[in-house]
C-alpha cells in the first residue's frame, strides 16, 4: 500500500526529523547481540509506507537501544524474499524484518514459530473495495454483488499482488457473497490505483491512503471496509458485515521478526524499544496519516497471532483453489 503524495510527505519530515536527532544514551539493557549493527530488512521498494514506517521506527529504535540500524529494501514476491533473508541471517537478533500481513505465494516462504520468531507487532490497517465511477457500476454493495452474481465476467478486482492480504479480502468476499470476480494483481499498489480509477478494471480492495484522495474528488466510490469496524478515514462508509456479509473481518497488519534462536533477552530489548516507539504520538501520527493503527503486541503474542492469521488465509486459500505464483 503506497500513500499518496501529501502522507508521504508528512511522513518523510518525520523521518528526517528523527534522522537529525543524536542518538540518545540507551534506555534499555541491550543483551545479546549488543554494539552489532542491526539490519532492518523490508520486502517493499523504498518510497512506500511500509518502508517510511519501518524507517521512522529504525531512527526510534537506534536511540533506544544505542545501535546503528540500517534499513535494507528487499522486494519481490509480496515480501517473501526479505523473509527469506532474515531466517538466514544469525540467529543473534541483529537482523529484523517488517513482516507486512499473511503471504502465499508458491515461493518457498519462511513462518513464524519455525523459520522466525515474532519480536513485535506494528500495526494494523482496513482495506477498501472501491469501484470505478467512470462506468455505471451500482451504487451500493448489495447491488454490486447481485451485478456480479448475475454477470461474472464484467467484474473485476484489482490488488497489490497475488497472495497479499488484499488479494485474500476479495477471495473472502467471492466466498461469502457466492461471487466469481476475476482478481487482477499488479506489482504494487500504485498501478492498480490508476487503472482503478481511469476504469481498465471496474473494481479494487486497496489500502485506504492511496486512493482517499480520489473517493474525494469523485473518481472512486467506496462500498466497504473490510474490518469489523468502521474506519475513521472513512466515517461513511460501512463494513462488509453491515453491508450484508456477516462476519467479514481482515485487516492488513504489520509485525517484526527475527531469525529463530535469537537469546530471549534480546528479544525482549527488541520488543521494549519498538512498542517505546509505537507510544510516540508523532509516530501515532505518522502511522494514522498512512490509515493504520499502531498495535502492541508481546513477542509470543507476535508469534501467536501471525501463526492464527496465517492458518485462516491458508484453510481460505485452499478452499477457494487460489492460484498463487
Amino acid at each position: 500500500m503506497n500513500a499518496p503524495i501529501p502522507c508521504r510527505r508528512r511522513m518523510l519530515a518525520l523521518l528526517a526529523g528523527t534522522a537529525c536527532i543524536a542518538v540518545a544514551p540507551p534506555l534499555f539493557a541491550q543483551g545479546a547481540g549488543s554494539g552489532q549493527i542491526i539490519t532492518w530488512l523490508v520486502g517493499q521498494p523504498a518510497g512506500g509506507t511500509v518502508d517510511v514506517v519501518t524507517r521512522l521506527l529504525a531512527r526510534q529504535v537506534e536511540q533506544a537501544l544505542g545501535q546503528t540500524v540500517v534499513v535494507d529494501n528487499r522486494p519481490g514476491a509480496a515480501g517473501a524474499i526479505a523473509l527469506q533473508a532474515a531466517a538466514k541471517a544469525p540467529g543473534n537478533g541483529s537482523t529484523l524484518v517488517t513482516v507486512p500481513g499473511p503471504i502465499l505465494t508458491n515461493v518457498p516462504t519462511p513462518h513464524l514459530g519455525k523459520e522466525l520468531a515474532g519480536v513485535a507487532m506494528l500495526a494494523k490497517g482496513p482495506m477498501v473495495l472501491v469501484g470505478t465511477t467512470a462506468s455505471a457500476l451500482p451504487t451500493n454493495l448489495e447491488a454490486l454483488l447481485a451485478a456480479a452474481k448475475k454477470d461474472p465476467k464484467a467484474f473485476a478486482f484489482a490488488t497489490s499482488g497475488n497472495g497479499t492480504s488484499q488479494h485474500l479480502a476479495g477471495e473472502m468476499m467471492n466466498q461469502m457473497a457466492g461471487t466469481q470476480i476475476v482478481h487482477v494483481p499488479y506489482k504494487g499498489g500504485s498501478q492498480a490505483v490508476a487503472d482503478v480509477v481511469g476504469g481498465q478494471v471496474p473494481l479494487g480492495i486497496l489500502g485506504i491512503t492511496p486512493v482517499l484522495p480520489h473517493i474525494k474528488s469523485g473518481k472512486l466510490r467506496a462500498y466497504a471496509v473490510t474490518t469489523a469496524s468502521r474506519s475513521a478515514m472513512l466515517p461513511d462508509t460501512p463494513t462488509f458485515g453491515e453491508a450484508g456479509l456477516k462476519g467479514f473481518d481482515a485487516d492488513q497488519w504489520f509485525a517484526v521478526a527475527t531469525a529463530t534462536g535469537a537469546p530471549p533477552d534480546r528479544i525482549a530489548a527488541l520488543n521494549a524499544a519498538i512498542t517505546r516507539a509505537l507510544q510516540n504520538p508523532e509516530v501515532r501520527a505518522a502511522f494514522a496519516s498512512a490509515g493504520i493503527v499502531t498495535a502492541t503486541a508481546t513477542a509470543q503474542q507476535t508469534t501467536d497471532f501471525v501463526s492464527r492469521d496465517l492458518a485462516r488465509w491458508q484453510a481460505l486459500a485452499q478452499k477457494a483453489r487460489l492460484p498463487l505464483e
